[in-house]
Order: structure tokens, then C-alpha cells, then sequence
């Protein structure tokens, strides 16, 4: 057996771990510090406790559990309630998080990963490899029934044993993986405790430093410390506060609402923000690329009219206006220029221009014949239906790419709604353009995100094919040579670029804005870590 690395993780347990440990497998252990009612400022609550106030973006309705859909997964462990068995550090390196270490067979089918001997469940049980096992087993149980679609990371087809005396788990795989540990990491494959778990939607037992006490809809939740944490929990209650509107974060925290807030994108605000003392911006290298899909099943399933789409809008100029101000890096492929995978060697033949777009919208006959400023494809008026919701400027782009395609006589139908909406019209198939920003190297490389175009993958909604695209994926999937996959990778970016396949906006860095009450907080560059142990009250 080839052992990869080996990582031997040693903390000390502290006062809360030891006073859980008194807390009966299964049942509810007693939680630090009292609810408190949502909106209460932050710093020192009723009896000294200590609390924090956090605004942050509403994703898929606020829901937990992680085989529901990706944004239940990512609020599991952005809220500090779930961890998974690896994490990411800023370089996206894969690290142990509730494993110690792994050891893979040289074919890259068997993984036997050594489990921490110190983690208690938020209930008081004790992480076993029986409990982890039975959370894997869960997805592909419940997975099927949900759209986060756990099968991207960890085949359905795996057999997973549990060894408790030596506190192993082994994952036999019919598919070679080349870094499994990073797609364990991922959120969706993050460990919950199955069997006293009893509100899947809202309630999820986890392993994080936080649990949760309520929840209200629209509203946000309460957490409180779990006190069977293996290390010191600095609040002993969180109000995680729903805001969506970017002015009204920065606002909160102006006056005093809320301490923290994740990704203020007005240009302004966050502007006046960096420059005041009183608060302090941290901001995130960017993996994050704002892009939409573009529906192959509908109208700009046209060759010519989505090439003159690309040609018709000028990226560099939207990401240099006063819209964007900087918060993006301009870009034409789905990979971020800052990630090696050959983005230096790409050509893009549909570089803005306005004059080339027209040309070829005329030369294909795509034009306006009733004189009411619309061209027209097959006898109908073209008219684009674009879904996006308010974050991360995907609204701003939306607007900006309307001007834009009005210009060269494409009328855009804007259709604004939550993150969920976006979600189930992208999986309905009922858009033309569908925004959205990704983090592209989610589980260590580009591999999950890249299925989104592979036809035969249960990712692809967009109904995108290429043959040569689909048959260098399925070579993807299963490479483990680094070089070579580069070279997979690079040609992926190339084919889509040359399909007009994606209308990508730019390359996102997220943020994190905190006021003097709070002594350190940190986006990190897998922004799947949000509420955690290294967030601390100011002194």
C-alpha cells in the first residue's frame, strides 16, 4: 500500500469537551449560552456571554441538509454546524480535518483513511467509522432525491467499510480517483450524525463548533457553542442574520446591527469601508468565476446568434466600470486566469466587437424585418430570457449585458429571484442565460466543475454536447498524472471558447468586512468556511 502522507493531528481537550463527554450518545447535550432573540447586537449578551452577529446571503432557502441541493451542503459547513472528513487550506491544498491521514493502493481504488480519535457529534456521540460510514451510506440513499448530487464526488458504486477498533473507514471505488480525499472535502460529503438526526431540513447534527438552536424563515438562525467541541468555541451564540441586498450589509454594519458581513460587492461601500478605520476587509485570492450557462435547448441554441451574444459584450469594459469597480479580473474562459491550466495559451476568435457581431447576426439572416429595433430568428422576435439573482454583482452583469445586446438588436427578458429560483430554473431548463458564480476548484481541481458541459454527465443542464469535449472528460475523470491532466484541462477551456459555449463575466475575489468588535475573522479562498473556531471576539 502506498501511503500518500501521513498528518497526526494532536489537540488537547478542553473544559466543554470534557463536561460533554458526560452528555448520553443520542440524546441532546446542554448548549453554551441562552437563544437570545435575532437582531441582538453584537459583544457581550445577557450574563456576559459572548455573541456575534452575522449578516450573510440567503442560499437555498436555508436549508442544511447536505444531500438536498449544493446550497443546503454549503450552509451546513459555512454555519460552522458540519465538517467533512478533509478541508482546503488558502492554496487549495487538500488537509485532514476529521481524518488523521489516508493511505491509497497505487491503482487509486482502494483509500483507508485513519479517523481522529477526539470528535464528539454536536449530540454528545462519538465519531466512529460506523457513524461515518453511515453518513457516506446516506447519500446514496437520499442523494438521488436531491440535486447536490453526491455522486460527483464519491461514486454510488463504492463500498465503504468501517473498522471501529482501529478507527478506519476503507472505500474500495470502481473508478480510479486521483485525489479522493479532495472531492471528500467537498461540502456535500461533509459528516452528520444519521441516526439522531430527526430534522433533515433545519435541525442537522454535525461535528462544527456550532449547533443549531433555531430557525426562522427569511430570517436566519441562532446557533449556540457545542459544547462537545474538540477545542475551545469562541461565542457562545451566533445570530446568523439573512441580508441580501449588498447596501443593507454594509449599512448593518455601519450602525451597528451586525460585526460581520461576507461580500459586500457595491464598489462604493466597500470603498468607504476599506478606508475606515473602525472596520477591517478581508479579501480572498479569487477561484470564483461569474459566468451563465447558456441553453443549447432554445434559441441560442443557434450557432451565429450566440457568437454575435459573446462578440456583442464588452467584459473588460463592465468589469472596469464603476458596476464592478475591480471586484472582478476580467476573463473568456470558465477558469481563472490566476489557476495553471494554460489560460496564457488560449485564443478567443469572439473578442468584443460590436461591428463583426452585426456582420454576422446579418450574414445569418438574423434580422430586424417589422422595423421595431428586434431581430428575428425563425419569425420570432428574440428575446432572451436571462435569470440571475442579486449577489456577487451577478444582477449588475445582467444589466450591463442588456445594454449591451439591445445595441445590436437582442432584447433581454431580465428574470430576478433568490439563489433557489436560480437553482430550480437552471435545473427545469427554463432560461436562455442562467448567472451564476462558481468556486471553480471545489474539490481541489476543476474536474466537478468542468462536468457542467460534458454531456453524459448529470451536471450538464445547460444541454451543451461535443464529442471531443465528452471523451477528454471521461479521460479526466480517471488521469492521475498531473501533466497530462493539465493538458486535458487546457483543451476543455479551448473547445468551449471556440462552442461560444459560456458567457463567462470575470473572475471573483470574495470578502469578508468585520467592525472592531470582532478580533480576527478570514474569507479563505474556499469560501466553504465561513463561521469557525479562528473568528474570535476582540479582546
Amino acid at each position: 500500500m502506498k501511503k500518500t502522507w501521513k498528518r497526526t493531528l494532536s489537540v488537547g481537550i478542553t473544559a466543554a469537551l470534557a463536561a460533554g463527554m458526560l452528555a448520553g450518545c443520542g440524546g441532546s447535550a446542554d448548549t453554551a449560552g441562552s437563544a437570545g432573540t435575532s437582531g441582538t447586537q453584537s459583544g457581550a449578551g445577557a450574563d456576559g456571554e459572548k455573541v456575534l452577529t452575522f449578516g450573510c446571503q440567503n442560499y437555498g432557502d436555508g436549508l442544511v441538509d447536505p444531500t438536498n441541493q449544493t446550497n443546503a451542503a454549503w450552509n451546513l459547513m459555512r454555519y460552522g454546524v458540519g465538517e467533512a472528513l478533509f478541508k482546503f487550506n488558502d492554496n487549495m491544498e487538500v488537509e485532514p480535518w476529521l481524518a488523521e491521514s489516508y493511505e491509497v493502493t497505487d491503482d487509486h481504488l482502494t483509500w483507508t483513511i485513519k479517523l481522529r480519535d477526539d470528535v464528539k457529534f454536536s449530540d454528545g456521540c462519538e465519531m466512529t467509522a460506523t457513524k461515518v460510514k453511515e453518513s457516506l451510506d446516506r447519500l446514496k440513499v437520499e442523494g438521488p432525491k436531491g440535486s447536490s448530487g453526491p455522486e460527483k464526488f464519491l461514486e454510488y458504486e463504492a463500498e465503504i467499510t468501517a473498522d471501529d477498533a482501529a478507527n478506519t473507514i476503507t472505500i474500495q471505488t470502481v473508478t480510479a480517483y486521483p485525489n479522493l480525499p479532495g472531492n471528500l472535502a467537498y461540502p456535500v460529503m461533509a459528516i452528520v450524525d444519521v441516526a439522531d438526526t430527526t430534522d433533515w431540513n433545519n435541525g442537522v447534527i454535525g461535528t462544527g463548533p456550532y449547533v443549531i438552536e433555531t430557525f426562522t424563515d427569511q430570517v436566519g438562525y441562532t446557533l449556540v457553542a457545542n459544547e462537545n467541541y474538540r477545542e475551545e468555541v469562541p461565542y457562545d451564540r451566533v445570530e446568523l442574520l439573512y441580508m441580501s441586498d449588498a447596501s443593507a450589509k454594509a449599512m448593518a454594519l455601519k450602525n451597528g446591527q451586525v460585526d460581520l458581513v461576507e461580500n459586500i460587492t457595491n464598489v462604493s461601500d466597500i470603498q468607504e469601508l476599506q478606508n475606515d478605520e473602525n472596520f477591517t476587509v478581508d479579501i480572498a485570492s479569487g477561484v470564483r468565476c461569474g459566468f451563465s450557462w447558456i441553453n443549447f435547448n432554445g434559441v441560442l441554441g443557434n450557432d451565429a446568434l450566440r457568437q454575435a451574444v459573446i462578440m456583442g459584450i464588452d467584459d473588460e469594459a463592465i468589469c472596469a466600470s464603476n458596476l464592478i469597480g475591480g471586484l472582478y479580473t476580467p476573463g473568456y474562459s470558465v477558469l481563472p486566469s490566476n489557476l495553471e491550466y494554460g489560460y496564457d495559451t488560449l485564443e478567443n476568435p469572439f473578442a468584443f466587437d460590436v461591428e463583426a457581431a452585426t456582420k454576422l447576426l446579418d450574414d445569418a439572416g438574423i434580422v430586424d424585418t417589422d422595423g421595431n429595433g428586434i431581430r428575428e430568428l425563425d419569425g420570432q422576435d428574440i428575446v432572451l430570457d436571462y435569470v440571475y439573482y442579486d449577489n456577487r454583482l451577478l444582477k449588475e452583469f445582467a444589466q450591463a449585458h442588456h445594454q449591451y445586446l439591445t445595441a445590436i438588436g437582442i432584447e433581454v427578458n431580465e428574470r430576478e429571484g433568490s439563489s433557489d429560483d436560480q437553482w430550480s430554473s437552471l435545473v427545469a431548463g427554463d432560461y436562455d442565460f442562467n448567472a451564476n458564480n462558481w468556486t471553480t476548484v471545489g474539490n481541489g481541481d476543476p474536474t466537478e466543475y468542468m462536468a457542467n458541459w460534458c454531456s453524459t454527465s448529470s451536471a450538464n443542464y445547460c444541454g451543451y454536447v461535443n464529442e471531443e469535449y465528452d471523451k477528454l472528460y471521461a479521460q479526466l475523470v480517471t488521469e492521475t498524472d498531473p501533466d497530462t491532466r493539465t493538458e486535458i484541462i487546457t483543451r476543455l477551456q479551448q473547445i468551449l471558447i471556440d462552442d461560444a459555449a459560456v458567457l463567462v463575466d470575470g473572475y471573483y475575489n470574495s470578502s469578508m468586512i468585520y467592525s472592531r468588535n470582532v478580533g480576527y475573522a478570514h474569507i479563505h479562498t474556499a469560501d466553504y468556511y465561513w463561521l469557525s473556531t479562528e473568528i474570535v471576539p476582540a479582546e
